[in-house]
């Protein structure tokens, strides 16, 4: 009988991780950025330079601003990301209090641009990846997307580069700078969060040789193998086209696996964001 996952249990989790995530992303504004007036993007670095022009706390402008966007999202993308996301502001608005008293770890600007960049970007990556969201311009993003001919990275990278281009004039062109540093950061730690660091790669191969390589596949690598059934466009003639999914450190092993037993196969590897079920979780056979 297969495993029934437990919604609430699940439920739970995810709001644990939503928690963790907010308590990582207020350590790395408190501590790190905000103190040497390092903003990030977005409405939380709008809060930021909203916050040091009035003496208003963070934490009011930061819910203030993402209620209109909440408002959208709930109508257009969905209760649940909605509440998701809510649950995540409110907790970071929170953290942002506790920890304003907080000195700050380093005066170092570059040390706080790569460390305060570093623990943002996994507090968000796990809000993210969880269904939460910290920032009502990436749902603005999500449904412009559907209205314009932009890609979502590219609306918000728009966003991004405004509301960092305002930093230079409210807190000087120099932390403007070090802001840019510790948005790439924080950007590329948000990836390795939600993908994980063992990236996974979808393969499809078309050889004379179909059955000896899946097995190979399946005897020295541990992984599972689809074969799928195609024909030749030129000649017409069926073949096995097979599929599988590893790891990025196991591309060179599966090339050698190939040409080993067909030379003139023809190979394709392609980025895999989510592996649900399957044997990919098994360990390779050595």
């Amino acid at each position: 009988m297969p495993h029934t996952r437990n919604p609430v249990l699940a439920n739970v989790k995810k709001y644990i991780i939503l928690f963790v995530g907010s308590i990582l992303a207020a350590v790395g504004l408190e501590i790190f950025l905000v103190p040497n007036q390092i903003i990030d993007g977005g409405i939380v670095g709008i809060a930021i330079m909203s916050s040091h022009l009035t003496g208003i706390d963070i934490s009011f402008f930061l819910v203030l601003l993402n209620l209109p966007f909440l408002y959208v999202g709930y109508n257009h993308i969905g209760k649940t990301f909605a509440l998701s996301t809510l649950f995540s502001i409110i907790s970071l608005a929170c953290w942002l209090y506790v920890f304003h008293p907080v000195p700050e770890l380093t005066n170092d600007l570059f040390l706080a641009a790569i460390f305060g960049g570093i623990i943002l970007g996994i507090g968000v990556g796990l809000i993210i990846r969880n269904g939460g969201s910290l920032d009502g311009t990436e749902i603005m993003a999500i449904l412009l997307d559907k209205r314009t001919g932009f890609s979502v990275g590219e609306i918000i990278m728009f966003f991004n580069l405004f509301i960092l281009s305002a930093a230079g004039l409210v807190f000087g062109w120099e932390k403007a700078m070090y802001s840019l540093v510790a948005y790439f950061v924080a950007f590329k730690i948000i990836d390795v969060t939600i993908e994980g660091l063992d990236e996974s790669k979808g393969v499809m191969i078309v050889s004379d040789n179909p059955d000896e390589i899946a097995e190979a596949l399946m005897a020295r690598l541990g992984r599972g193998v689809t074969v799928l059934h195609g024909a030749g466009g030129f000649t017409g003639e069926p073949k096995k086209v097979l599929y599988s999914v590893i790891t990025r450190l196991e591309i060179a092993k599966l090339k050698a696996i190939i040409y080993e037993k067909d030379e003139g196969a023809f190979v394709t590897i392609h980025e895999v964001h989510d592996v649900l079920g399957g044997r990919f979780k098994k360990k390779a056979i050595h």
